[in-house]
């Protein structure tokens, strides 16, 4: 009986003038009466509550809250969560952001201990709502975008509504392309659906996205439909926001009787609802308006209604309310995480000691196990030992002989370098003896009172100074320059002119010998392919396998001229093209060639065909694992008795 009366309050002097269909809530009620534990009836009066809260949510707040009642009465927690998610969005209307926020964390509560994944993502998508609202846009994603996840995995119709507010959070912070993107799916999403609220909600939306981009046309194409939209539904709130969005396009564009027209119907809706924070806004906006035709009549009275609204919905006591129901929730968020983590501890706590278990089991097996093989081990012991030995021994062995390798490319280096510099050393200690020369003469002619010739000797020693300059200058670019790619690898690749160094190296190889041997003559050619540019190498290390293949090519040649003094010119060309992606450098000789008997081993190492003393046998196997490890190709093309040709081809990158 108690429920039966409960439903009579709940209906009683609300129902008659809000809807003009009393018959249909009288047919809900007498089957509540006759089905007490039939929900649809509850149901059926949220259906119609929600109608109303479109324009009257006053009314409809009152409605919602017996069914609140009514549901707690009877236990119905689902249908409950629903009434405080619909009560929350009645005080939302009306300005009333700590209760609505209040019932819409109830709410949450309800839906989470249901596990009820739908009901949880409408609760989040409504705080998310009035955080927006309170200008707490980034809070506001915080619970629209989990509500949008949920959403992605449980399709529903509200889920385009959560989409439109995402957009709204990020047009409030001026992101107005992420924003765009949200406003966009949700109008897709609703283009063949019959959801007249929320497609007038979307249609402002993207009409203020427009708006923000500066298409006006566009902007007020989709506010139009947002109005014709309203209209037909009877939506006011959507009605009133729409046509202050027109108001505020015609001021931006300097129309302000335009502007005051729709601000008015804006203004009038929101007092039909009434919506204080719709009202607020238009008020506002009539403020700047009148400003700007300059009524101060009209300024006085909106701003006079701007305070009213502002001390109703953001007086102390409903700020301080406000403040505390956030507090709250934050405290009991804290709990609730509190708790979470501490059932995580158990978890964890309980599976460690079953791991703790696991691995005493495994480790006794395992013990077992070692104890069984460690007697193979100790056998095998004094074996590893022996053959470690032998292997110390013989990486000794070849780390000397590379350090010997790299030695001998060093003093070579340094003989090339020595002789490259010589010319213009020359140069300069001829110049500074005749200038010093000149010095004397110069002072001997201004003694004796000849300035034009002293003058004259004083422009010849300036003349012989700039060469020794010019000489100093390029000795000492020799040097760098040699240096550069004499220095010890960083192991790190970077741009390098394959012209110039394989020039550079060519120069060093030969004057190196020139040192060795004061007779020694050979031809040198060169054809460089200029279009290359500069590749990726480590270039110390491609210096040193030039200089390795030009050391080769010359001790052939010169090999050779001792056997054949009088018609033999000895000759080593060197040359460079680009091939597809790879660079191809070729060194050529006209020595004797390669036997083919031993063609096949050069690139081993430790082989070599120079006498005892004179070669280690890695130059070639060095040579060979650089370019290898460059991603290239290192081969030989040679005729015996005709000379040897080794080819070089790196990647381009």
């Amino acid at each position: 009986m108690k429920f039966v009366l409960l439903f009579i309050g709940l209906v009683g002097g609300i129902t008659t003038g809000i809807y003009g269909q009393k018959t249909n809530i009288d047919s809900l009620i007498n089957r509540a009466e006759k089905y007490p534990n039939d929900t649809s009836a509850l149901k059926h009066i949220l259906q119609y509550s929600f109608e109303v809260a479109f324009y009257d949510p006053a009314a409809a707040l009152r409605l919602n809250l017996k069914v609140i009642d009514v549901t707690r009465q009877m236990h119905y927690p689902e249908i409950e969560a629903e009434a405080l998610n619909f009560c929350a969005e009645d005080y939302h209307y009306l300005g009333n952001y700590a209760d609505a926020l209040k019932m819409q964390f109830e709410a949450l509560q309800i839906n989470r201990q249901l596990k009820d994944l739908a009901g949880e993502g409408v609760t989040l998508g409504l705080i998310g709502i009035l955080y927006n609202e309170l200008a707490e846009y980034r809070h506001a994603l915080g619970y629209l975008i989990p509500a949008d996840s949920i959403y992605q995995g449980i399709p529903a119709i509200y889920g385009c509504f959560v989409l439109a507010n995402i957009g709204d959070a990020y047009d409030s912070l001026h992101m107005t392309d992420s924003a765009l993107y949200y406003i966009r799916e949700a109008y897709y999403k609703l283009a063949d659906r019959d959801q007249m609220h929320l497609l007038s909600f979307v249609l402002w939306h993207m009409g203020s996205i427009y708006a923000q981009f500066g298409k006006n046309d566009s902007a007020l194409y989709f506010y139009n439909r947002a109005v014709s939209n309203s209209r037909k539904s009877d939506d006011r709130l959507d009605l009133g926001m729409s046509l202050n969005k027109i108001a505020k396009l015609y001021s931006t564009r300097g129309m302000y009787d335009s502007g005051i027209y729709y601000a008015q119907q804006a203004f009038t809706t929101a007092q039909s609802i009434p919506s204080k924070l719709h009202i607020l806004n238009a008020s506002n906006l009539l403020v700047v308006l009148y400003d700007k035709v300059h009524k101060p009549d009209s300024i006085l009275y909106y701003l006079q209604t701007v305070q009213a609204m502002k001390d109703s919905l953001y007086g102390p006591d409903k700020y301080h309310k406000l403040q505390v129901l956030l507090l709250d929730e934050q405290q009991r968020q804290n709990l609730v995480r509190q708790q979470e983590q501490e059932y995580r501890n158990r978890i964890k706590y309980i599976l460690l000691i079953a791991a703790l278990v696991i691995f005493s089991l495994i480790a006794f097996i395992l013990l077992r196990a070692y104890r069984l093989k460690q007697k193979a081990n100790n056998l095998l012991q004094q074996q590893k030992l022996k053959i470690e030995a032998t292997l110390t021994e013989l990486r000794s062995t070849q780390s000397q002989l590379i350090q010997s390798e790299k030695m001998a490319s060093l003093g070579e280096l340094t003989a090339g370098i020595a002789h490259e510099i010589q010319n213009p050393l020359n140069f300069i200690n001829n110049f500074s003896e005749v200038n010093v020369e000149l010095i004397e003469d110069m002072r001997e002619e201004f003694k004796a009172g000849n300035q034009k010739d002293g003058l004259t000797i004083a422009d010849n020693i300036a003349e012989n100074e700039h060469k020794i300059n010019h000489h100093g200058k390029r000795a000492d670019a020799i040097v760098k320059g040699m240096l550069q790619h004499s220095r010890s690898s960083t192991g790190a690749k970077e741009p390098t002119d394959i012209n110039a160094l394989a020039d550079e190296y060519l120069k060093l190889s030969y004057h190196g010998l020139r040192a060795r041997e004061k007779l020694f003559n050979a031809a040198m050619k060169t054809d460089y392919d200029r279009s290359i540019g500069n590749i990726d190498i480590i270039p110390q290390d491609i210096g040193r396998v030039l200089l390795n293949l030009y050391n080769n090519a010359f001790y052939a040649v010169s090999e050779k001229k001792k056997h054949q003094p009088e018609s033999y010119e000895p000759a080593v060309s060197v040359s460079t093209l680009k091939t597809g992606n790879n660079v191809e450098i070729r060194v050529r000789d006209n020595g004797n060639g390669i036997p083919q008997k031993v063609k096949d081993k050069i690139f081993q190492p430790f082989f070599t065909t120079k006498p005892a003393g004179q070669g280690t046998g890695l130059g070639l196997s060095m040579s060979y694992d650089i370019i290898r490890a460059h991603g290239g190709e290192l081969k030989v093309e040679s005729k015996e008795g005709e000379g040897a040709e080794f080819v070089i081809l790196l990647p381009v990158a």
